[in-house]
């Protein structure tokens, strides 16, 4: 029932929300060293596994995003922890085309079928998406532009099932992957 709303709210929010670009990565402004700190000092480069955090999703400027099967990964992990979050903003941009598909079957706007979708996910499913990964493995590469994201590719520290989350499609427009299709 969940992955029916789910699928619904994609495509309900393709077309109210839109594949808008997200403004809080273009805000980051790097931090300035402090006067204590000599100009001079190399700075330390922390190793890969010192890192939490991923890069940034958005691409930077006005250039596209790549068009590869990281890329699509990347953008579905960005939908899977706002939809954890409950971020309605992200959600609805990464879905906006495939909202549209659903609003135009009959189904409101992104912002309030995805509002619907977030009562009906558990907490601790909620909790579970905020770092849930893709197995890279599992995804399917249709064509260079269009990439399925089967549920079995989702880890995550709670199980989901079709009628939870579903499967979807990611297809590359406007520059970026985008879901436009869910089951």
């Amino acid at each position: 029932m969940v992955s029916v709303a789910v699928s619904a709210c994609v495509a309900l929010m393709a077309c109210a929300c839109g594949p808008e670009k997200s403004k809080g990565d273009a805000d980051a402004k790097p931090s300035r060293p402090s006067a204590s700190t000599p100009a001079k000092e190399p700075v330390p480069t922390p190793s890969a596994s010192a890192r939490t955090e991923k890069p940034s999703s958005a691409p930077t400027g006005n250039q596209p995003a790549p068009r590869t099967k990281e890329r699509a990964i990347q953008r579905y992990e960005q939908y899977l922890h706002a939809l954890g979050r409950e971020d309605i903003n992200t959600v609805c941009e990464v879905a906006g085309p495939g909202a549209k598909k659903a609003q135009d079957k009959g189904f409101g706007p992104c912002t309030s079928t995805y509002a619907m979708v977030f009562q009906m996910i558990s907490p601790a499913q909620k909790k579970a998406l905020q770092t849930a990964t893709v197995d890279p493995q599992r995804v399917t590469v249709r064509t260079p532009d269009k990439i399925k994201m089967p549920l079995d590719a989702v880890r995550a520290s709670a199980t989901f099932s079709e009628s939870d989350l579903g499967s979807y499609t990611l297809e590359y427009l406007k520059n970026d992957y985008y879901i436009t299709d869910g089951t």
